[in-house]
């Protein structure tokens, strides 16, 4: 069974998002153990946000992450399945309202773009999820993926 942690700051506020994340966990949850840790939020000047959340994230994630950027490498949905069939347990980043600072960044042991678009970070949570959950369906030859 495959294990996701998904880490980021502050609560999913946006209703509509809290009940699309906790659909995808349900139906994540045949094919995979899903971890949402949400950390603490910072408040301020932005740049003070950053590092805040930054040093959080760092101090959090133990270990190889994948870090969702709009610098990082776009994957087709077979290629994301691709890519995380081969290895059980990944750990998601997903930045704050203003994003992660560049200790972070190279610490990521992958960048991965969602979009060329720019989507605000709780929907990217929800985007995250849906991806998962397709990508379970190709690994495990459902019909959800056509």
């Amino acid at each position: 069974m495959y294990r996701f942690r998904i880490y980021y700051p502050g609560k999913t506020k946006a209703k509509f998002i809290k009940d699309g994340v906790s659909h995808y966990i349900r139906i994540i949850s045949p094919f995979a153990k899903i971890e949402i840790i949400e950390l603490k939020e910072a408040h301020g000047e932005k740049d003070k946000v950053i590092e805040e959340e930054s040093r959080t994230i760092l101090n959090s994630v133990k270990g190889d992450f994948i870090l969702l950027h709009r610098d990082g490498k776009s994957l087709s949905s077979l290629e994301f399945a691709d890519f995380i069939k081969n290895k059980s347990i990944h750990q998601f980043v997903i930045g704050g309202a203003y994003g992660v600072n560049t200790e972070v960044y190279n610490a990521a042991s992958f960048k991965l773009s969602l979009s060329c678009l720019t989507f605000t970070h709780e929907m990217s949570r929800l985007i995250l999820l849906e991806q998962l959950y397709r990508a379970m369906t190709i690994i495990h030859g459902k019909n959800y993926h056509y």
